[in-house]
């Protein structure tokens, strides 16, 4: 991630069970996941985003994704809504 701030501009769903609930409902275009995040909770969604066929982006720290989510917290994953 070159701009730590990029998806502040986006319309996005932060957290675990809003970016699942996207992703199911087929309205997230996109989905960040921290590496560094539960394997347990990361895992669930890397395979929602396979059946559903939503591109995954993995980000290096949960703390950067948060950041670039311009939030004070670190986030494990990101939807990005579809517009």
């Amino acid at each position: 991630m070159s701009n730590d701030n990029f998806l502040q501009d986006a319309h996005v769903k932060i957290g675990t069970k809003q970016t699942m609930k996207m992703v199911e409902s087929g309205l997230a275009a996109e989905v960040y996941v921290a590496q560094d995040a539960d394997m347990r909770i990361t895992s669930k969604i890397q395979a929602l985003c396979e059946k559903y066929q939503v591109k995954l982006t993995l980000v290096d720290t949960m703390e950067r994704l948060g950041k670039a989510c311009g939030i004070e917290v670190g986030a494990a994953m990101v939807a990005v809504v579809k517009q």
